[in-house]
């Protein structure tokens, strides 16, 4: 036999008996091809077996395989005769158990929390009235359609545009992510963005906690509510969002206002200022009849006399404060004056003393040592002035001088 005919044999072999088939096994040696399709690698502690996603399965496989995790395949064993090898082409792909997907959550958990993407700085404020809001989702789900049904019963002043991305499966991550950045590009810009899906079990909603959509909730130019599962549900895209809504109708709940409560607050503020109004209307309406009442319109002659009244007391009451003050003024003045007059010069001489100078000086004279003899003096009486020549000069003691106050200085 020759190597195809072997080899023809062996595909049919292998292809009849191995058409339906599932293996568990884990993920090694992923590779991306630029084409879409997936190789990768299943192996156990006894072998390997290569492995094919072709990239129109890619979609429907329930979760992103990845190197390290343990996965149960179906697919078929199909042989490639150029080459003689033989793979397993998967169209259905599951984890095995939890523990590795809880394993590599809490791997990216730790690593963007240090990141920082999950700090309760960056959580941003959504606004009271939302005018547009955006929602990723998948158009054929449930969240969709309950979230909606909530939205539309309580608040209908809001465009409401619906992204639509696969929320499940290989590739959803990515889909999401750009899903969010489309929401973000929307022109004029929407208020807030909803992230809703539906329940599920971790497998389902892993493409929540892909690192890829996570990055993109987290670089989301507006608000993101993240409404993902049920209450008990917690993703890392809810945990990047600025809302955590627990379920898609509470993400509704979140965004839009309770409309039938602003229509009774506003019916009340209606109310209220209808009241206070027909209040004011009347207190108006009180104070003018009180006024048609009162002397400026009954008898306005009446206040112009009370006015000069007032005018003419104002005037007496000015003129006897200027009477008054006029002749504390006076008085003042004659104490002053008093007090001048007796400590005046003149008083001074009159009483007998004198104030001698030097004929060419005007100071007086304090001491003979300011005079010699033959000098001029001048010498001030009550009554006139004496001119005098000093023939000598004598030192006399003070008690005599204090005794002889009306002796000349010189003679």
């Amino acid at each position: 036999m020759s190597v195809s005919e072997v080899t023809a044999r062996v595909k049919q072999v292998i292809e009849t008996g191995f058409g339906d088939i599932w293996v568990a096994g884990e993920v090694s040696g992923l590779v991306r091809a630029s084409s879409g399709h997936l190789y990768l690698s299943l192996k156990d502690d006894g072998a390997t077996l290569k492995a094919v996603v072709w990239r129109g399965a890619v979609p429907t496989l329930a979760i992103e395989p990845a190197d390290g995790l343990e996965v149960l395949c179906h697919g078929r064993l199909e042989v490639y005769p150029p080459r003689g090898t033989y793979q397993l082409t998967i169209d259905r792909l599951h984890a095995v158990g939890t523990g590795a997907l809880e394993a590599r959550l809490r791997k990216l958990h730790a690593e963007l929390e240090r990141e920082g993407l999950f700090s309760p700085a960056r959580k941003r404020r959504l606004p009271a009235f939302p005018r547009r809001v955006a929602v990723v989702t998948s158009p054929t789900g449930a969240a969709i359609a309950d979230f909606l049904e909530t939205f539309r019963a309580r608040w209908r002043a809001c465009e409401l545009f619906v992204v639509p991305t696969r929320v499940q499966g290989a590739g959803a991550a990515e889909e999401i992510a750009a899903a969010l950045a489309l929401a973000g590009r929307i022109a004029p810009p929407v208020d807030v963005i909803a992230l809703v899906r539906g329940g599920g079990s971790l497998e389902d909603l892993w493409a929540f906690n892909e690192e890829a959509a996570v990055r993109a909730v987290a670089r989301s130019p507006v608000p993101v509510v993240s409404g993902v599962g049920h209450e008990i549900d917690v993703s890392l895209c809810d945990l990047a969002a600025d809302v955590r809504a627990l379920t898609p109708t509470d993400a509704a709940v979140r965004i839009a206002p309770d409309g039938s409560q602003i229509e009774a607050t506003i019916a009340g503020l209606r109310e209220r200022l209808a009241t206070g109004l027909a209040r004011r209307v009347e207190l108006a309406s009180e104070r003018l009849g009180q006024f048609a009442r009162g002397r400026i319109l009954s008898d306005p002659a009446r206040l112009v006399v009370d006015r000069r009244g007032l005018v003419a007391d104002r005037a007496a009451r000015l003129g006897r404060a200027a009477r008054l003050a006029c002749e504390r003024a006076a008085e003042r003045l004659q104490a002053g004056a008093g007090r001048l007059e007796a400590g005046s010069p003149l008083k001074l001489l009159a009483r007998g003393y004198s104030v001698t100078t030097a004929a060419d000086d005007a100071a007086p004279l304090r001491s003979i040592e300011a005079v010699a003899a033959g000098a001029r003096i001048v010498t001030q009486l009550a009554d006139g002035r004496l001119t005098s020549t000093v023939t000598a000069t004598d030192r006399t003691p003070a008690l005599i001088q204090e005794r002889t106050p009306h002796h000349a200085a010189s003679r």
